[in-house]
């Protein structure tokens, strides 16, 4: 039984007039924005009576037992659950198959009382959460949970206009799992914000993710395969790498064995590590976002990816702009177009592996066309076009470096493929293009025609002033 500090005779008149002041608070809005207050409309008309099952907002004592009873018997009659405003303290919520819960968004707070997680759903066909502001309050999550709200096998997951804050690990863990988590916020987990394996044409938009301990949005798979999500729109700031690492912590968006995402019109900053690391990522699209002090890498397209379109994006301050490397491992075939990288510095969070270091506009290996790009201000090099014999079919035409101390660094490893430096405009370099093996300067300034005995290599038409 739930105690609480208030007769049930007046529990009601309350509960009424609490509808009643959120009825005419949605009617006063309507005409502002109609679209933001039609969920909670549609939400109050037909749906449960929270009162009827003993879940109150303010009540003092865990409602945990009563909230699931009210989920199970929604569920029944597919019906929507509405939460008036007010805190509710629950953990441990089972959500059933079908399950719709609506609460007024920046007012509907459901508390995490702990020992265990707060929302979990497996098998489950239909998930709507919507305005909800969901607060872990920074209490320790269970052993073997990963996250506050964890769902494994959802075949339509609805989240809009909800509020994840301070979970003792991740925020969202979603495993096989279709659908969308559209124009939310959160802010201040201790792991990874949302959490995406073996997703179904995720849809991860608008929202607004910031103060997160390892990383900002992941989508990732276990074995390589087409994933199809979608990753746009949304702003990320301020995420860490305390667990560490050279990498697989501290990015904004982390895409991992995803074959066939798009990322697109993010606004990503402050990032430890990168603002957008696609690993072993196929077909990858990463176009037209904002990318603001990157600690390391910016916008990387590493390992064994085949295809990779990195066009109209900016990247201002990083240690490497963009990179699209390891054909080692069989990294190859991509786009770097249009994109404006500015501002570098030569330092990383950790000691760079290669001599080469940091400071590096942008950085290709393997059948790769670079063109239309703008670097400006690179410590070392505006364009590093292959790592020793890690080179092939690459072109570098139509760029701007500017303010770089060497404008190209290429390879002239033997056994480095094709490559072709042309119609290139260099400023304010000691140097517009020059020869490399492995880290070490091996000729002099290629841009005055000397390349004729790497017959690898084209040099031409570059102006340098």
């Amino acid at each position: 039984m739930v105690v609480t500090t208030v007769p049930k005779i007046n529990r009601r008149k309350l509960l009424a007039g609490a509808l009643g002041l959120a009825g005419s608070a949605i009617a006063a809005r309507a005409a502002a924005a109609p679209l933001a207050d039609m969920t909670v409309t549609s939400a109050i008309r037909g749906s449960i009576n929270a009162e009827e099952f003993g879940v109150w907002p303010g009540a003092l004592d865990d409602q945990s037992r009563a909230f699931a009873k009210m989920l199970a018997k929604a569920a029944e009659s597919r019906a929507p659950v509405f939460l008036p405003p007010g805190d509710y303290r629950v953990s441990n919520i089972r959500l059933p198959r079908e399950t719709r819960l609506v609460g007024v968004p920046g007012a509907t707070r459901i508390v995490y009382g702990g020992d265990g997680y707060l929302f979990a759903a497996e098998d489950a066909g239909f998930i709507e959460l919507t305005g909800l502001s969901i607060d872990g309050a920074n209490r320790p999550l269970g052993r073997e949970a990963q996250a506050l709200v964890e769902m494994r096998r959802v075949a339509n997951l609805a989240m809009d206009r909800c509020e994840i804050l301070g979970s003792a690990g991740s925020a969202i863990a979603l495993e096989r799992v279709s659908g969308s988590v559209e124009r939310s916020t959160i802010s201040g987990a201790a792991a990874y914000a949302l959490y995406s394996v073996e997703a179904g044409r995720m849809r991860i938009a608008s929202n607004v993710v910031s103060d997160c301990g390892d990383g900002g949005i992941l989508v990732h798979r276990w074995q390589p395969a087409a994933d199809g999500s979608m990753v746009t729109g949304n702003r990320i700031e301020r995420i860490g790498a305390r667990s560490g690492g050279t990498g697989q912590n501290g990015n904004g968006i982390n895409v991992f064995r995803a074959d066939n995402v798009i990322v697109a019109d993010n606004h990503v900053a402050d990032c430890a590590f990168s603002a957008i690391r696609a690993n072993s990522a196929g077909n990858v699209q990463i176009t037209g976002n904002q990318c603001l002090r990157s600690g390391e890498t910016a916008i990387y397209s590493e390992f064994s990816f085949e295809g990779a379109v990195i066009g109209s994006n900016v990247v201002d301050g990083a240690a490497i702009g963009i990179s699209i490397a390891n054909f080692n491992e069989g990294g190859r075939m991509a786009v770097c177009n249009g994109n404006i990288v500015r501002n570098l510095v030569d330092k990383a969070p950790y000691e760079a592996f290669e001599a080469v270091g940091f400071g590096i506009g942008i950085s290709v290996e393997a059948d790769t066309a670079v063109s239309g790009n703008v670097v400006e201000n690179a410590p070392r090099f505006g364009m590093m076009l292959g790592w020793g014999e890690f080179l092939r079919n690459v072109t570098a035409t139509g760029n701007v470096v500017r303010n770089a101390r060497e404008g190209f660094a290429v390879s002239v490893v033997e056994g480095a493929g094709s490559a072709i430096v042309a119609d290139n405009i260099v400023d304010g370099s000691e140097r517009a293009v020059v020869g490399y093996r492995w880290a070490d300067a091996a000729t002099g300034d290629l841009a005055g025609g000397d390349e004729t005995r790497f017959g690898h290599l084209r040099v031409e038409r570059n102006l340098v002033s």
